[in-house]
């Protein structure tokens, strides 16, 4: 038995709610439901009642869905402690480093400000499954809208450290157009030329590139190299600290 199950529900441009099921218990959580009637009808089809919603962070492609799927069906709004004003129905507040039991199996919260200030990623260990809202990307990452270029860094830090192994469950479908920026920095990354093709190929059919692992994202995400040589002298940077290459990256990236 899986000891997390996890669907996917693609919705409006290119968002991922994602519903999740603890067996024992039949906990459900739907994590940054962007809207609330699609979840609702996909609930109802597979016959889960959901108990839960974890929102990353107060964004409205992200919280959009909070007060309709709460009315229909009682469920807790689980969000960041930083952002209580800013998450529609919120009844418990999370923060760094805290644990909490979705049903039989542990959820660690991890604070990564820099996207927003607030921002926060379900980790849950035992099912090698994160949930990072818009921090990371596969071969991205998200834009930096309140916090600094250092928290930023030092949150991708974070998420480089955990097993690599682990799943990542993004909110958005940005891959394809990650890779032809990341190509355009780094181009004799051969891993990064295979990403390229697989990707195109997942995409040429409407497959999503994720979820995907830490461990590959370490080879081929410029957001996560910032201290590589080999991609700092790629960007005439050999020298400079990781905290100044990410952010030439990033400002690159905003511009690309």
């Amino acid at each position: 038995m899986e000891v997390l199950e996890i669907k996917q529900i693609p919705v409006l441009r290119d968002n991922y709610i994602y519903m999740i099921r603890e067996p024992i218990s039949n906990h459900v959580a739907v994590i940054d439901p962007a809207v609330g009637q699609i979840v609702l009808q996909k609930a109802k089809q597979i016959k889960w009642k959901i108990t839960h919603i974890l929102n990353t962070h107060h964004h409205n492609d992200h919280v959009g869905g909070n007060l309709e799927i709460k009315k229909q069906t009682g469920c807790k709004i689980v969000g960041p402690l930083y952002d209580t004003k800013r998450i529609p129905g919120i009844d418990i507040e999370v923060k760094e480093t805290q644990k909490f039991l979705f049903g039989k199996i542990e959820c660690q919260i991890l604070y990564l400000p820099g996207h927003t200030r607030g921002h926060v990623a379900y980790w849950f260990k035992k099912a090698n499954a994160l949930f990072c809202g818009d921090t990371l990307f596969s071969v991205g990452c998200g834009r930096v809208f309140e916090g600094t270029m250092k928290e930023m860094w030092e949150s991708l830090r974070k998420l480089r450290s955990l097993p690599t192994d682990t799943s990542v469950f993004c909110a958005h479908e940005y891959t394809e157009q990650n890779i032809k920026f990341a190509i355009s920095i780094d181009p004799n990354n051969e891993k990064l030329k295979e990403k390229e093709f697989e990707v195109k190929s997942l995409r040429a059919i409407n497959r999503p590139t994720v979820p995907f692992k830490i461990g590959e994202e370490l080879q081929i995400n410029p957001f996560l190299r910032a201290d590589d040589t080999a991609l700092k002298a790629c960007l005439n940077m050999p020298s400079s600290k990781p905290v100044d290459v990410f952010t030439e990256i990033r400002t690159l990236k905003d511009n690309f």
